[in-house]
């Protein structure tokens, strides 16, 4: 296991911790298996994992039911995703990286720096609300700010909205979503959708474009602030 990080625990419970957060977003409790998955690491590693987390109070892990996240593992999840998020935004707006290049330079970076060094990056930006991927970037206090969205994939025909965040970190997904101009904050309006899970005709800041199914799923809308 890693030596403990700047937050007291290992890299390891760490990830492990970010990867039930992210799971619970879709079910109330993270099977092993789904979890093993996530990590790649064999079920019954998350297994003895779990339950060594349980004697430290973060998570409740039953046998057949998976695990959750308690309030204080929670706190320590929230901690991480808030870290990687704002060194992703400072990797980009600072430092000139690609979109797609930050995901995994945030992975290194977020176990290794400081309480202190992510306070003054939030500070430095001006404590963002959002990441480059338009992912919400939690305060310091574990809160973050909601936003309705709804996929680009199941977006009605003829409305306008923009794209308000880019749901995936693969690189080439994210190279292919944005050579088509689907940046954050681009204007975003379905024109036609082929049926049983066809490609998309869209405007995308008044160009027109197709783009696949699975593509649009990636691609969060909200609707034009008014003005």
């Amino acid at each position: 296991m890693s030596d403990n990080t700047s937050s007291g625990h290992s890299e390891s419970v760490e990830n492990f911790l970010k990867a039930i957060y992210g799971l619970q977003q879709h079910s109330e409790r993270v099977s092993t298996n789904t979890l093993a998955e996530a990590l790649t690491i064999s079920a019954p590693s998350v297994t003895d994992m779990a339950q060594r987390m349980v004697k430290d109070g973060l998570v409740d892990y039953q046998k057949y039911r998976g695990v959750v996240l308690t309030a204080a593992g929670e706190e320590v999840a929230l901690k991480i995703i808030r870290r990687h998020r704002l060194i992703e935004l400072y990797l980009m707006t600072e430092l000139g990286y690609e979109l797609h290049e930050v995901h995994e330079e945030a992975e290194n970076l977020e176990h290794a720096v400081s309480d202190r060094f992510i306070d003054a990056i939030a500070r430095k930006l001006g404590n963002p609300d959002v990441d480059p991927h338009g992912d919400p970037i939690p305060a310091a206090d574990g809160t973050m700010a909601e936003r309705e969205m709804q996929p680009l994939s199941e977006w009605p025909e003829g409305e306008r909205g923009v794209v308000a965040r880019l749901r995936t970190d693969n690189p080439e997904m994210l190279r292919h979503i944005l050579d088509r101009g689907l940046k954050l904050n681009a204007e975003v309006e379905v024109l036609a959708r082929d049926p049983f899970e066809g490609p998309l005709t869209i405007r995308v800041d008044g160009e027109e474009r197709i783009i696949g199914h699975q593509v649009a799923t990636c691609i969060l809308l909200a609707k034009i602030p008014e003005t």
